[in-house]
């Protein structure tokens, strides 16, 4: 069994993911979280601490671009798991490290790098993959993109083509009903999140990779609890996985975005501002566009105070069973103001920081201690979604797809 976990990141996510350890810190063992900010560590232990959990907690200072530090950490503090949240430009090297170091690994979003966005498919291939063998070798555990989307997305869709015979398309759809009250902001990373929209957007159909621009190709789902919601065919990390182990569905990956966020993205991105790519000023000096934006908006972290409303993120997996037809539709909702209540944050950080926990219980228990990197719909996922249920994250099942009769995941058979 393995024992005590170490937190790379301090932002909005991370938070989520160091109260639910320790929440479960008797699965889970002495917990450890690590940035270049120690600061940031310290407040957010100290927001468990204010829950009333005593578990043994420290803060560390650590570069996370550099593999030798991560590495050097690790053995510092005897951790046997490694729960990856900070930024995606970081997963590599966290990865070697925890290679290095024969520790597990764990991490929510494919690796990125700064000068480059979206990448030619598949991008797991490009960077994570290549490490694939290394872990088989020697034996490391390595849980790849273990959030919401992808992560638990990729479960319900494991789930939902293990009740077919044959799986014909995937559609996974991301709505956030709520409202955060700022003229405008980013549930996430501003960067990461805006690196996701300025590129070609690629999704897998007819057995093929296909492209299209953001914001061209929508669809209107009338879904559970948050109803009709516009949403818009994006590029996603679980698209690429998900295409490469069902290679006979097609897979898309559907986000909901209203029409203010879609007019100032438009401005921002047709003035330049979205760039990844630095500039020089007149005066010489040299700024990246996209980073300037980032800091000029509101940190994800402080909306959640006043966040209101829930989200609805689900998959609707269409295949034959028996020779029929059959559609099923697999979702959680989640509430704002719940998870802020229960860890102080907002519900797009819940729902992407309490699954790698679950990950991490069952590495730790040995269910998903697969020696090996697996994407997480390689793995099993009754445990995870039996887990998730328990922890913040239920599931529900829409047997006929949307529109069809609702149930709890745990009382559907199939």
């Amino acid at each position: 069994m393995k024992k005590n976990v170490l937190i790379i990141g301090a932002g909005g996510v991370a938070q989520v993911v160091a109260h639910k350890c320790a929440q479960h810190a008797d699965v889970l063992g002495d917990l450890h979280i690590a940035s270049r900010t120690v600061a940031k560590c310290d407040a957010i232990i100290a927001s468990v601490r204010a829950k009333g959990h005593d578990c043994a907690f420290s803060a560390h200072a650590v570069d996370a671009m550099q593999s030798a530090q991560v590495a050097d950490l690790i053995r510092e503090t005897g951790v046997e798991i490694v729960i990856n949240v900070g930024t995606a430009f970081v997963n590599m090297h966290v990865l070697d490290a925890c290679i290095e170091t024969g520790t597990a690994y764990i991490d929510t979003a494919i690796h990125e790098e700064p000068d480059k966005i979206c990448e030619t498919p598949p991008w797991y291939a490009n960077y994570e993959w290549k490490r694939r063998d290394t872990c088989a070798k020697k034996g490391v555990t390595a849980i790849l993109g273990a959030g919401f989307d992808p992560g638990v997305v990729n479960a319900y869709a494991r789930y939902a083509i293990d009740q077919m015979d044959e799986v014909k398309s995937i559609d996974i759809v991301d709505i956030n009903a709520g409202s955060h009250g700022k003229y405008f902001a980013t549930n996430f990373d501003p960067e990461i999140n805006f690196r996701e929209f300025t590129g070609t957007v690629y999704y897998w159909e007819d057995q093929q990779w296909k492209e299209t621009e953001m914001f061209a190709s929508g669809h209107n789902w009338d879904l559970p609890v948050v109803g009709p919601s516009q949403a818009y065919q994006s590029g996603h990390d679980e698209v690429h996985s998900l295409a490469i182990n069902y290679p006979q569905a097609d897979v898309r990956f559907w986000m909901g975005f209203g029409d203010h966020y879609i007019n100032v993205f438009t401005v921002l991105k047709n003035i330049g501002l979205l760039s990844e790519q630095p500039v020089t000023l007149a005066e010489g000096q040299q700024v990246v566009p996209l980073k300037l934006v980032k800091a000029c908006l509101p940190d994800p972290a402080s909306l959640a105070p006043d966040y209101t409303g829930k989200t609805c993120i689900g998959d609707l997996v269409k295949g034959t069973k028996n020779g029929e037809d059959i559609a099923l539709f697999v979702y959680n909702v989640a509430d704002h103001k719940d998870a802020y209540e229960e860890v102080g944050s907002q519900g797009i950080s819940y729902t992407a920081g309490v699954p790698p926990v679950a990950a991490a219980m069952l590495v730790a228990t040995g269910e998903w201690d697969s020696k090996s990197m697996k994407n997480v719909e390689e793995l099993d996922p009754k445990p995870f979604l039996a887990l998730l249920d328990r922890i913040g994250l239920p599931t529900r099942v829409l047997k006929g797809g949307l529109g069809g009769t609702d149930m709890a995941w745990a009382d559907y058979t199939g």
